[in-house]
């Protein structure tokens, strides 16, 4: 019978410091996308007419898409950054319509609308964050694979065994 030779899959790319720093980068920026827009659903929940399921499903989203960066899974990294020029834009087009009810005559929201405003204003740089990061990760190919089977040293001609 033929021995069976254990082959080692090793990810190079994964090993590089500006991997591993993109990667922490895409995560944090997920998550921070994710407080921030807890932040706007907890703040204006009874303002968010029909956005509410909108935002429960990105919020969502972006955990499991967390989730598979911090696995390195590369192929989430794009859908991020599609997901992220869209929430930049409902970002920019929700920003003036919370800093119009800071008047009277409006209901008031569990946080002030000036806050979630401002918080609306935050996360469109956030997103573009995420978008340029999310695509230099996609471009540093963590998927890549290399194959190589442990094969024994033969001891140096001449050198001691105990020593080799």
């Amino acid at each position: 019978m033929a021995e069976e030779s254990t082959v080692i899959i090793d990810h190079p790319n994964r090993d590089k410091a500006a991997s591993k720093a993109t990667r922490l980068v895409v995560l944090a920026l997920l998550l921070v996308s994710v407080v921030l827009m807890l932040l706007v659903t907890a703040g204006g929940w009874d303002q968010l007419q029909g956005t509410k399921a909108v935002l429960i499903g990105y919020e969502l989203v972006y955990l499991v898409m967390a989730v598979y960066v911090a696995r390195w899974n590369r192929g989430v990294l794009p859908v991020a950054a599609a997901l992220a020029i869209i929430l930049a834009i409902f970002g920019a087009v929700a920003a003036p319509g919370w800093f119009d009810r800071d008047h009277a005559g409006f209901a008031p929201s569990s946080i002030d609308a000036a806050t979630l405003g401002a918080i609306c204003v935050i996360l469109i740089p956030v997103q573009v964050l995420l978008i340029a990061f999310a695509m230099r990760g996609f471009g540093q190919a963590w998927n890549v694979e290399v194959e190589r089977n442990p094969v024994p040293r033969a001891p140096r001609p001449g050198a001691h065994p105990h020593l080799a």
